[in-house]
């Protein structure tokens, strides 16, 4: 069959047009529960980063500066990785870097448990935070390109809702291991890696059964194979699959009959190639404005947003409260952000997605100082709640928002690029925060941040386009 690049005018292709017209059903759901529990192990590898500095500075006697490398080497292997794995994401395609990168974390993070000493934990993270550098960036652009534009925002944020229990898990299994100290004589700290990784092993088994995207394999000028793949999906949305909710069935013959036609008259023209943009498109307009927008968002928003959770036990530690206190008031805090994912739900297709960034940074900004302020047990834990949960409401409606900002030939490059930025200022995150808190204090680095989050909302509000309600090709 003759291949054809897809149009770029902006107007729906076949294969996307057969996409939207389906009404989310069972093959949807369990889509979304195996990419949200894929993010789970993401999300743990970057909090688990604070839990094993506050549990390694004591019986590995770490400095500063160790307990700085512990947290800071995933973010950098992250960072080399969400470069280097989006880029091949766009020319190998979704599935197969879905495969590689939680792949390359398991047997990673069994590298990090047999760790003898600080240095080889560094190195050991930085391997492991290569093959997680891109997860969350595939997350977005997967489900977005397979999901219809009623429900993109929702199953989204379904998908990090599953994800983000593993926040408050890795700082509960770490109060609980830490106290321990040793389980079957190895020290508990190596079991949160080794939970990591074997169930981090098993996602990967579950995703060998995911389709490829066809919107990335129509832009690829393989029209024939995404068709397959939608014919499959259309499949299984069959009336007879218990609980679907299929679209009628003459809207979803009009749509194939619209495809044929398109195909029957282009395999009467000359062959167009495919269709490669490259990366310099993301510097031209209408992109270039969002590119810049979406750069400075990433820096700004890695400081609000990751430097609580990365680094909320050892804040606790300078306080004064013990290992073990300040690793359970932190688990109790973190509980914000599964629940805070899941507010987020019935939010993120009600408002713009814009202004819920707006509104739940200012959240982060307010209740971030009341944590450097508190004190007391209730306090701590209360502003951490709250901190939290607003991060999770900011959190689902930007990786819905960068998702949509860029086309499908750059998608997965573009938010890749840009989200890798965030995790190089992850890398460096630790060791100002950490200076500054042992210089000036809690209250300190928390004003701090709350000052850049004030600016993020400002470059969000002034230079973002609205996308609520739109489909990708119309944004």
């Amino acid at each position: 069959m003759t291949q054809t690049a897809p149009s770029t005018t902006g107007s729906p292709s076949p294969v996307s047009r057969r996409l939207e017209v389906l009404r989310p059903g069972p093959w949807h759901r369990r889509l979304t529960a195996i990419v949200g529990v894929g993010a789970f192990f993401d999300l743990y590898e970057v909090f688990l980063g604070g839990v094993l500095a506050a549990a390694l500075a004591e019986p590995w006697h770490l400095s500063h500066t160790q307990k700085s490398w512990i947290i800071a080497a995933g973010f950098l292997g992250m960072f080399v990785g969400a470069n280097v794995m989006s880029l091949l994401a766009d020319r190998f395609g979704r599935r197969q870097m879905f495969l590689v990168n939680l792949g390359m974390y398991s047997a990673f993070s069994l590298l990090c448990a047999a760790a003898p000493d600080v240095n080889w934990l560094v190195a050991a993270r930085f391997l492991a935070g290569l093959g997680l550098g891109a997860e969350l960036v595939l997350v977005d652009t997967y489900l977005s390109e397979l999901l219809p534009t009623a429900v993109r925002g929702r199953y989204i944020a379904w998908a990090y809702t599953v994800g983000f229990l593993g926040v408050p898990l890795a700082a509960l299994l770490g109060a609980r291991l830490v106290a321990e100290h040793e389980i079957a004589g190895v020290s508990g700290w190596r079991w949160l890696l080794v939970a990591g990784a074997l169930g981090a092993f098993g996602i990967q088994w579950m995703r060998r059964a995911l389709p490829e995207s066809p919107r990335w394999l129509e832009a690829r000028g393989r029209r024939a194979e995404a068709e397959a793949v939608v014919a499959r999906i259309e499949t299984l949305n069959e009336p007879g699959t218990a609980g679907a909710r299929q679209v009628p069935a003459q809207r979803k013959a009009q749509a194939q009959a619209e495809s044929e036609t398109e195909t029957k008259a282009e395999t009467k023209t000359e062959t167009v190639p495919t269709v490669r943009v490259p990366l310099r498109r993301m510097f031209q307009p209408p992109y270039r404005r969002r590119t810049v927008m979406w750069w400075i968002f990433q820096v700004l928003q890695t400081v609000g947003y990751y430097g609580f959770g990365s680094l909320a036990p050892v804040v606790l530690a300078a306080k004064g409260h013990s290992t073990t206190a300040s690793l359970g008031y932190a688990a109790l805090s973190f509980c914000g952000y599964p629940l805070g994912s899941a507010l987020s739900i019935p939010l993120i297709e009600r408002f713009e997605r814009r202004t819920l960034i707006i509104v739940a940074a200012l959240g982060q900004a307010f209740f971030g100082l009341l944590f450097g302020f508190a004190d007391a047990a209730w306090l701590i834990v209360g502003s951490g709640f709250l901190l939290t949960a607003c991060s999770n409401v900011f959190s689902n409606a930007f990786h819905v928002y960068q998702a949509e900002i860029f086309p499908t030939n750059l998608r997965s490059s573009a938010i890749g690029i840009a989200y890798s930025l965030s995790r190089l200022v992850s890398v460096i995150l630790p060791f100002i925060a950490l200076s500054v808190l042992d210089d000036l204090g809690a209250t300190a680095v928390f004003a701090g941040s709350a000052v850049l989050m004030v600016l993020l909302c400002l470059n969000v509000g002034l230079l973002g386009p609205k996308t609520k309600g739109l489909a990708l090709d119309a944004i």
